[in-house]
């Protein structure tokens, strides 16, 4: 349905987190550039619990070559820098969440080169550079499985209604 795109994450506990998130709502999980770890990590294995076997997992070398393979689908960049809110959105199945890694986000050139699509999620505490990455993302993909309807439907399934 949507894909999860982190750029250079540096700690594992974190992508092993986001590794159990996908799966969960049935997200294709993008790992893109340099990785901060090993992807046979035992932090990374710990977060992401037995699940790692359902993972939807594709590796990039390069944020050029994760583009250059999904031209069909919009891309949406998650920066402190930008400034509109990830909810002033309309979310559409196939829609991607690019990520930067955790010290230092997304480089300028990625955010200003989307700058039409470069989203931020409002902090109530000025003092307050960012959220934790598994934080952020969770966020963003809920809010986005919320609008497409998605949610609404697990629960019918569930409940039987």
């Amino acid at each position: 349905m949507f894909h999860i795109v982190l750029y250079e994450p540096e700690i594992p506990a974190n992508t092993g987190n986001i590794s159990r998130l996908s799966v969960a709502v049935g997200a294709t999980l993008h790992l893109v550039g340099r990785l901060g770890f090993s992807l046979e990590d035992k932090y990374l294995k710990r977060a992401g619990l037995d699940y790692w076997p359902e993972v939807r997992l594709e590796r990039h070398e390069t944020l050029a070559d994760y583009e250059a393979t999904q031209e069909a689908n919009r891309l949406f960049c998650f920066s402190s820098h930008a400034t509109r809110s990830y909810t002033q959105v309309k979310y559409q199945p196939g829609d991607a969440f690019l990520f930067g890694c955790e010290s230092r986000g997304l480089p300028l050139e990625v955010i200003e080169r989307h700058a039409g699509r470069a989203l931020r999620i409002p902090m109530m505490n000025d003092k307050m550079r960012c959220l934790n990455l598994s934080s952020a993302v969770a966020i963003v993909v809920y809010e986005a499985l919320r609008q497409v309807g998605a949610l609404d439907e697990e629960l019918r399934t569930r409940v039987g209604g």
